[in-house]
């Protein structure tokens, strides 16, 4: 009877595919990544996430405290997702865009992170990881001290900024499409409204006239190259000092 009674109340309390001793940690962190990325941090909840698992939300509380520790999971998680670059095998310059460009494909692939920033204690392994070897990166350039950390946060700062305009306006369509406002009509007001500000200011009425001229394209302002441009000043700080890729060359010349 009593073995009965204690199947019976383990059968209602996790219904479904996929019951408590069936789940995992790293299963929980990878559909709650999923839902986060569908819909974003309100979206979370641990009945949702058990839905999404074939579970009870209760299987899930097994392994995970709250919704605050889920997030921190998952987010630790995705800084897993940068490679880190070996640098006894590139330079500096490559290994430093490697990573970039990396962080800025896992922040807009993950706009919740952005967000949870401000939110969440979210420092972990994962970060900690890609923290290392990006003063890993800087060291070997031939930076000492504090300008480690320096140019490691210039570059970082960059991505950071950079990525967070990619998921302003990634929200700002959502949001446009959900209220029934076609993008290309509100992009048009938009441009129209800058426009008549910046008209009154000579440096950007002259800007606005250089794009006309070149059929509407502004000047290439992709990520890669203002990367770049920030990585050529770091390399060219270093040569002032006599260190660095271009240092070393003219002392060989």
């Amino acid at each position: 009877m009593c073995k009965w009674y204690l199947n019976t109340v383990q059968a209602m309390a996790y219904p479904g595919d996929m019951p408590r001793d069936t789940l995992t940690r790293e299963q929980i962190v990878r559909a709650a990544i999923e839902l986060l990325d569908a819909e974003g941090v309100e979206g979370l909840s641990m009945r949702r996430l058990g839905k999404r698992l074939g579970s009870a939300a209760t299987a899930v509380y097994w392994h995970v405290k709250s919704k605050d520790d889920l997030v921190v999971l998952a987010g630790n998680e995705v800084w897993g997702e940068i490679e880190l670059p070996d640098l006894s095998e590139v330079g500096w310059q490559t290994a430093a865009t490697t990573m970039a460009l990396d962080l800025y494909a896992m922040l807009t692939r993950h706009p919740w992170l952005l967000t949870t920033m401000s939110t969440h204690h979210l420092y972990g392994p994962g970060k900690a990881r890609h923290d290392d070897h990006l003063l890993a990166v800087y060291e070997t350039a031939g930076f000492t001290g504090m300008d480690v950390d320096n140019a490691a946060t210039t570059v970082f700062a960059f991505v950071l900024g950079t990525a967070l305009g990619e998921v302003a306006e990634a929200t700002r369509r959502t949001r446009l499409l959900r209220d029934g406002v076609s993008d290309e009509e509100q992009l048009r007001d938009t441009i129209a409204r800058v426009s008549e500000v910046a008209m009154r200011f000579p440096r950007l009425r002259a800007r606005i006239q250089a794009w006309e001229d070149a059929a509407g394209a502004p000047p290439d302002q992709s990520f890669e190259s203002s990367l770049q441009t920030i990585l050529d000043g770091l390399e060219a700080k270093l040569a002032a000092r006599g260190v660095g890729e271009h240092a070393v060359t003219s002392r060989r010349g």
